[in-house]
């Protein structure tokens, strides 16, 4: 999509596409609000200010539309867009049964260390590279690791954001 059409779209439309990059209802709404955007990266700049304020509230809603690493579904059904996002992200992660082992089983004592999901922007990683932070993020503080995912959640959202808008 062109800045230009991202600025033209209805709000409902907007709105829905923003929510594809990540489910913060604030955060859309915001961005919706804020156009027109004279740049792609003058979107960026702004969605980037916007999600420094996101609540762990927020957060947590949103890591339920994500799926776990290695998995291709997650708590709540995803959009197609959200499918494409998902499977462009992890392509890189391996097929190898013994590694996706080892990965679910991190999943899962991530999941009863932390209480929610393990999550990591994992385009351009391997799944050893994906294993390895696993692993090292297991023994962090609660508080330093929901810092870690709040920002690779905003890592992950911009990631999307970038991917599908285009200077005019």
């Amino acid at each position: 999509m062109l800045i230009s059409e991202f600025n033209q779209a209805p709000l409902s439309t907007i709105k829905v596409f923003l929510l594809h990059c990540v489910h913060i209802e604030r955060w859309a709404d915001e961005i919706s609000r804020h156009r027109p955007f004279t740049s792609n990266e003058a979107l960026i700049t702004f969605a980037n200010q916007q999600a420094q304020s996101w609540s762990w509230d927020e957060i947590l809603t949103a890591l339920n539309t994500h799926p776990r690493i290695g998995e291709k579904n997650a708590k709540q059904k995803l959009s197609e867009k959200e499918e494409i996002f998902s499977k462009k992200e992890q392509a890189l992660i391996s097929q190898d049964q013994e590694i996706l082992d080892e990965i679910f089983r991190g999943n899962l004592a991530y999941e009863k260390r932390f209480g929610y999901i393990f999550l990591i922007k994992a385009f351009g990683l391997s799944s050893e590279e994906i294993l390895t932070a696993l692993n090292y993020r297991l023994v962090n503080d609660p508080e330093i690791e929901q810092r870690i995912v709040h920002q690779q959640l905003l890592e992950i959202a911009l990631l999307r954001l970038t991917q599908e808008i285009q200077n005019d």
